[in-house]
């Protein structure tokens, strides 16, 4: 039987560096991530695991072992998650002059940077991240549901022997 994935655990994957890859395996609900680095390690040709570190090895395979298996679910990347989406949702949601000053901010060379100012010195700070973490949960629920897999919100969820599951490296 599989066990429920962690909510949190899929949001958390969904938030890794732009580098990183997150997979889900559907079997035990295990979230694996690849680095940047172990890909460029992966994609050597005359890659030998033996001159590594065993915790580095170990990393390795399963970094491997989720790339090239059919059977392990990418999660969403950052273009899928699409902040500067969020970012002009999140001021359409406001009223004039409000949405306009958010809107301008994000248009041009810095425009996240700028954003986050300009909330900051509206006085919306506390508002920007309950819509992004809404948003960004929502992003995890739509995608394990359109996977059929189920979740939990919450403590992690307890094994058949009552023990908590680990989620990914």
């Amino acid at each position: 039987m599989t066990l429920p994935v962690r909510l949190e655990d899929v949001i958390e994957a969904l938030e890794l560096p732009e580098e990183w890859e997150a997979f889900l395996d559907p079997d035990s609900g295990e979230i694996i991530t690849v680095t940047d680095e172990e890909r460029d390690y992966l994609e050597e040709e005359d890659l030998d695991l033996e001159d590594l570190p065993e915790w580095e090895r170990e990393a390795l395979e399963r970094a491997r072992s989720a790339t090239e298996s059919d059977r392990m679910l990418q999660l969403p990347d950052r273009f899928e998650v699409h902040e500067w989406d969020i970012m002009r949702r999140f001021a359409g949601s406001w009223p004039h002059p409000i949405s306009t000053q958010l809107l301008d901010a994000i248009h041009g060379s810095g425009a996240f940077a700028r954003f986050r100012s300009t909330v900051d010195r509206l006085g919306l700070r506390e508002e920007w991240y309950v819509f992004r973490d809404e948003t960004v949960e929502r992003i995890a629920t739509d995608w394990l549901e359109e996977h059929g897999i189920a979740y939990v919100k919450g403590a992690p969820p307890k094994s058949p022997e009552g023990k908590g599951t680990s989620g990914g490296s």
